[in-house]
């Protein structure tokens, strides 16, 4: 590994590695229309990022209560879990920048608030592309927006989280990476996030070829 690059690239999931946000505005759709809701991309936005608990909540409160939040959590994990097994497109560029890091030998990971039944599945989808590490809901305490995830990504990993670049979509996950101590690109696709001193934005995955990485590199670190 170059002493000119991160040490690992630490991916979020859900609409920064794979497209799966419409998978997830089907799912819900579909789940509130069981309760006579009409659930629209607005209501997604609000979701953006997750924890499951609080999306459970929040969806069990606008359809009146007729459950609990555990219940809608549970019951849309089950509806992503059918459509991800058929697969999910990749963002576009993904497949590109996993095989820079490959080539790079930089380490890479897997950080998702979504739970290992979903990450799984992703990941049993990626075979040619193995992760170092893998990390979802199901193994933190304290989910996105906490750093939780990354930080044991990177221990996991036995690198520097400082010395990471944490990849996210949403505001919630960038919280959480920024709380890390990570360097972060973001790719905001629904919900804007603005640039700050560790957060930098970019419009797709297709941006961060080998000299725009080194670009990254050198402005954080030199």
């Amino acid at each position: 590994m170059s002493p000119q690059t991160f040490d690992a690239v630490l991916f979020d999931m859900d609409g920064t590695l794979i497209d799966s946000e419409p998978l997830w505005l089907i799912s819900e759709k579909e789940l509130m229309a069981q309760f006579d809701f009409e659930w629209t991309s607005e209501h997604q936005a609000f979701c953006l990022g997750g924890p499951m608990p609080r999306i459970g909540l929040y969806m069990n409160d606008l359809a009146g209560n007729p459950k609990d939040g555990p219940y809608f959590a549970q019951a849309l994990i089950d509806l992503m879990a059918e459509k991800l097994s058929q697969g999910a497109p990749l963002m576009p560029g993904a497949l590109q920048l996993l095989d820079e890091v490959t080539r790079q030998q930089i380490h890479f990971a897997l950080v998702s608030a979504s739970p290992r039944v979903l990450v799984d599945g992703v990941l049993r989808n990626l075979a040619s592309h193995h992760f170092d590490v893998s990390i979802s809901s199901d193994d933190v305490t304290r989910t996105k927006p906490d750093p939780e995830g990354y930080l044991k990504a990177a221990s996991l990993l036995n690198v520097d989280i400082k010395r990471c670049l944490i990849l996210e979509d949403s505001e919630t996950g960038t919280q959480a990476a920024m709380a890390s101590g990570a360097c972060v690109v973001a790719i905001p696709h629904i919900v804007p996030i603005a640039e700050s001193e560790r957060v930098r934005t970019v419009a797709s995955l297709e941006q961060l070829t080998e000299s725009k990485l080194h670009e990254l590199y050198t402005d954080w670190f030199h």
